[in-house]
């Protein structure tokens, strides 16, 4: 072990000159050759070379200690967990993380500009006798983790967007990274391009905070020059959905605290669960980002916090239903996309509404599960049609037709005191919509009729679909936009609320609800385009459109003007 510790000192004392030595200015050159001018000076700004980091083997603690003593780098900072790089070498040798005892330690340095860095030490323990030996026989022949950092002055997302996309017009490639709760840092690892000079072919960005919605894509980035690794997770997407949807259903959530960790023994016993079999769940929901695992136990985040039953913005019920009926349907997709018949109708044998309308309980769990994507519904209530319609002098009226639990309506009569409302639904969902509104203190400005489409109210000055026309192909979706045009009075506004396919192309979440509507509904997503042309259809013309959360649209319509025709 004398050997390996030299070996291991001989290292961390060249790390420690060359931090000595750089600057930012003079350093990033070096890393992605070519930058020079405004560029330069943009990344200095935004960015400061902070450290240099390897990755050493001392056999216990004191071992590390003395290592950091003998190259000077005496301090008291205490050793940290690695989420990181224990999750790297994990996946790199196949050995669990658990295994694997690897901690940061920061010390400092001051450079001979005066500037003060830090050298950052990753180390594994590796005890006597033990079978990581040849974790760290080849980690120290291939220097994976040896990396310079540089820390973003200011984390914002535009910049941090900026930053990522400079590295990469120079030649940097994404090469992983991912978010320390224990730190409450994000860390965005980049691969120096092949002419890259100063001996470091890894580059760190380290921005305060979370960001893993920024992380995700860098990521993403990074899988897609290992197809092999991104297929596998992408066949894995199954597993997410039934762990996701177990951690619901046995309400670990609700064991669970958002502040401080709870012990896996203590879980266990509250949800009855087996501690081994649940802890094997939670560290892949790590993974997941719902929760995270620490010395004393797992901690919810605020992702995991959304399974909870009756926590604001709840989407427990939609876990429980895309890991329940949808998750049995979505086996016969094979047999949707060959024959084009409904696969929950050829699973279930007979449609999805009418399936959840006989089960008590699943049709509460359907109408709770419509109700958790309500942050799309968040803007829907200062659309300027509803802003006028609430203005007018003698009081308005808003049909939500099929508006399920109320939960739409429930949120635009709150807004505006002096609107009314009806609401349109099957029996079972009336009495459900009637009893939340009548809990909410709106029940009195809101009549329920029990009915289908052809049963639409007439002399409504806001008619409103929501999520509606995706249920139907385009020839049922015609006939309920017709049942629409003969209620409407000419004055009145129609506005359908949807996930519209982007024409583009682009990424979007409407792209997999037309899968999941194809598969489960026999419906479909809808390009504006293709909106438009079945409003016309019905002598209904589209007026304009307005962006919602989860990738949703408002289309807003009006009945055409005949004069025009």
């Amino acid at each position: 072990m004398i050997t390996t510790l030299s070996g291991d000192t001989s290292r961390l004392l060249a790390t420690v000159d060359f931090v000595k030595e750089q600057d930012t200015a003079t350093l990033l050159p070096l890393l992605l050759p070519g930058l020079d001018g405004p560029e330069l000076r943009a990344l200095v700004e935004h960015c400061r070379f902070s450290h240099a980091a390897l990755l050493v083997f001392p056999s216990d603690e004191a071992e590390l200690e003395a290592m950091l003593t003998d190259c000077g780098l005496v301090g008291v900072t205490p050793r940290q967990p690695s989420v990181v790089v224990r999750e790297r070498l994990a996946v790199r040798h196949r050995r669990r993380a658990a295994e694997l005892d690897v901690g940061i330690v920061r010390r400092a340095v001051v450079g001979a500009d005066g500037a003060h860095r830090m050298v950052e030490v990753f180390a594994l323990t590796v005890p006597p006798g033990s079978d990581l030996d040849t974790v760290a026989t080849r980690e120290r022949e291939r220097q994976h983790e040896t990396h310079v950092g540089f820390d973003v002055v200011a984390p914002d997302p535009l910049v941090l967007r900026g930053l990522c996309a400079t590295f990469a017009r120079y030649g940097a490639t994404p090469d992983g990274g991912g978010y320390n709760p224990h730190e409450d840092g994000t860390v965005f690892y980049f691969g120096a391009p092949a002419e890259a000079k100063g001996g470091y072919g890894r580059v760190e960005l380290y921005v305060p905070g979370d960001h893993r919605d920024l992380l995700a894509a860098h990521l993403d980035e990074h899988r897609a020059r290992q197809p092999a690794e991104t297929l596998l997770r992408l066949l894995t997407g199954a597993w997410t959905t039934q762990a996701l949807s177990t951690f619901a259903q046995l309400r670990v959530p609700d064991a669970m605290d958002g502040d401080r960790a709870v012990g896996v023994e203590d879980l266990a016993r509250e949800v009855g669960a087996r501690p081994r079999n649940l802890t094997t769940l939670l560290r892949y929901l790590a993974m997941l980002g719902a929760v995270t695992e620490g010395r004393d136990g797992f901690r919810l985040t605020g992702t995991g916090a959304l399974l909870r039953d009756g926590a604001p913005g709840s989407m427990r019920a939609l876990a429980l239903m895309y890991g329940g009926p949808f998750y049995d349907s979505f086996a016969g997709l094979g047999h949707t996309v060959r024959t084009g018949q409904v696969a929950f109708e050829h699973h279930f044998g007979e449609n999805h509404f009418d399936h959840f309308a006989r089960d008590p309980l699943l049709a509460e769990l359907f109408d709770q599960s419509m109700a958790a994507g309500a942050a799309m519904f968040d803007p829907v209530p200062a659309h300027p049609v509803l802003t006028a319609a609430a203005e007018a002098s003698g009081g308005a009226t808003v049909v939500d037709v099929a508006g399920g639990n109320g939960e739409l309506l429930g949120r635009i009569l709150t807004a505006h005191p002096r609107l009314r409302g009806v609401l349109l639904e099957r029996p079972h969902a009336v009495e459900a919509a009637r009893a939340r509104l009548d809990e909410a203190g709106l029940g009195a400005r809101c009549a329920f009729l029990a009915g289908d489409f052809a049963d639409l109210p007439a002399g409504g000055d806001v008619y409103v679909l929501s999520r509606v026309l995706h249920d139907w192909d385009d020839e049922r979706c015609r006939e309920i936009l017709r049942h629409c045009a003969r209620a409407m009075p000419d004055h009145a506004d129609l506005l359908v609320v949807e996930r519209v396919l982007p024409s583009d192309g682009s990424v979007s979440l409407a792209t997999a609800w037309d899968l999941h509507m194809m598969c489960n509904v026999g419906g479909r997503e809808r390009r504006a385009e293709h909106y438009a042309r079945l409003f016309a259809d019905a002598g209904l013309t589209l007026v304009d459109r307005s962006p919602l959360p989860l990738d949703g649209h408002v289309l807003h319509v009006r009945k055409a003007d005949p004069t025009t025709e």
